[in-house]
């Protein structure tokens, strides 16, 4: 297929399904604690506007749960199909982490969901807004366990190899191996950042649509608040993640960088854009920084950061792939951190809901917390090549003996019957998007809250099928 080899398309498919199942635990992980905060201020302070958004919100959170679990069993499927050399070699260490993240979060998760979704008015205050808290902590510990599983293929330790197989030595070295605290923090600030971009971007929209009403104007108020804080401590984050991935994946941040050989006695540059070129192992058209790489990475002016020419050709990543997502990652991080300061200020004039230049830029904003999660697996994942477990297994090592017409088939399978299925719960769920949240104004339901009588909420209530459902997206492109 495209003269690709059987493992090109091994690769191929797994990032295929890895990056569209990881858009929906990234939303999920967000929305989770956003229910649990929502919950818990309606319960302190009786505000109904809380109440709403809650139900609201819990409507989109169930579809993307289904969707992140029915991806997830594929994605945990290839391991077995198209990677059984890795498996087998590995999967003493792997295997036990997925069973842990089974054991605890998604029988946490299982366990709790039911009420949380459908016990409004089945169960008292104190046990629904418990489950709900469960529900969100069991997005968490999912989190830590499938982090702590990547992380020890980014940085392995804890192990020993006995007959060409990985057995574990020290489970505790095992789980917090060096990378691990790093990329757990670094993923899970971007599940919240990417939230709280996707319900700006969502109230946003209603309010350059003219539905102004106080549910609307609490969901960006959050959202923005949410940006302002987290954002810039993500970048943060990221920086102590560089100085990790530096000590343990030299290669890596060379390929990241596009830094090819350093000059004696001279501090390394920083590359802000180029293009590498593996074959020739240069990188064309570069615009660079002098020293600016050696103080970020090194916070120093004398020191330099491996060039890629230090290693054997068969040992680096593909420069020119990780190079660009790494940039596509930072500049979203950039860009987030102005709308959150942009708020800052038109929250200050009292703007904050009616500045339409921000109001667009934070509609458009809405996909780049997933787009910034989708850059960043890219690089962390590629830049780990040729590597599938660094330094004790090659990805071309792992990969299970299937031929060519037999991946291809497969890919194309998958291509077809995602982007249908997903592509229409992604649909639904923006349908639930445009209908807005309720506000009481013209409710069937009467208000009320655990332990009073009220019909269920009912996460997978169509949106209303009005005829302006779509025309209000028209209206709004014309707008713009």
């Amino acid at each position: 297929m495209f003269g690709l080899e059987a493992l090109e398309l091994a690769r191929i498919q797994f990032a295929f399904t890895v990056s569209f199942h990881i858009l929906f635990p990234a939303i999920t992980i967000g929305l989770a604690s956003y229910l649990a905060v929502l919950e818990g201020l309606w319960l302190k302070t009786h505000n109904d506007v809380y109440r709403d958004l809650y139900h609201f919100w819990s409507k989109i959170f169930a579809v993307n749960f289904g969707m992140g679990v029915v991806s997830g069993l594929v994605m945990a499927y290839q391991f077995g199909t198209n990677w059984s050399r890795f498996s087998d070699f590995a999967g003493a260490v792997t295997g036990p982490l997925l069973t842990y993240e089974v054991l605890t979060a998604f029988f946490l998760e299982a366990g709790f969901l039911g009420v949380m979704l459908f016990g409004w008015n089945r169960v008292g205050r104190g046990l629904h807004f418990f489950s709900t808290l469960m529900v969100a902590l069991g997005t968490l510990v999912s989190t830590f366990w499938i982090l702590a599983s990547n992380s020890w293929m980014q940085t392995p330790q804890g192990h020993e190899i006995i007959d060409g197989r990985v057995v574990p030595a020290d489970w505790l070295m095992i789980i917090f191996n060096p990378s691990f605290p790093y990329r757990l923090m670094h993923m899970a600030t971007a599940a919240f950042v990417a939230t709280a971009f996707f319900v700006g971007a969502s109230a946003a929209w209603h309010l350059l649509r003219g539905r102004d009403n106080p549910a609307v104007r609490k969901m960006l108020s959050m959202a923005m608040w949410m940006a302002l804080i987290v954002a810039p401590v993500q970048a943060v984050i990221g920086d102590f993640h560089g100085l990790n991935t530096l000590k343990h994946q030299p290669a890596k941040i060379a390929a990241i960088e596009g830094h090819w050989e350093n000059v004696p006695g001279e501090p390394t540059p920083l590359i802000l854009f180029g293009i590498p070129d593996m074959q020739a192992e240069t990188t064309r058209y570069k615009l660079e920084i002098p020293a600016l790489g050696s103080l970020i990475l090194t916070h120093s002016l004398d020191k330099q950061v491996p060039a890629l020419k230090e290693f054997p050709a068969a040992d680096r990543p593909n420069s020119t792939i990780v190079f660009w997502s790494f940039r596509v990652m930072v500049g979203l991080g950039f860009l987030m951190i102005f709308v959150g300061l942009w708020s800052l200020w038109l929250r200050r004039g009292g703007k904050l809901y009616s500045c339409k230049p921000f109001l667009y830029l934070a509609l458009w904003m809405g996909p780049s917390g997933l787009i910034a999660v989708l850059a960043g697996w890219f690089t962390t994942e590629i830049g780990r090549q040729p590597w599938v477990v660094y330094g004790l297994m090659r990805t071309s090592e792992g990969v299970s003996n299937h031929s060519t017409l037999q991946l291809s088939l497969t890919l194309v399978i998958f291509v077809v019957v995602y982007f249908a299925l997903f592509g229409t719960g992604l649909g639904y769920m923006m349908r639930l998007v445009r209908k807005g949240p309720h506000t009481g104004e013209g409710d069937s339901q009467p208000p009320g809250g655990p332990g009073q009588q009220r019909t269920p909420a009912r996460p997978l209530s169509a949106a209303d099928d009005s005829a302006d459902a779509n025309t209000d997206a028209v209206s709004l492109n014309k707008e713009a």
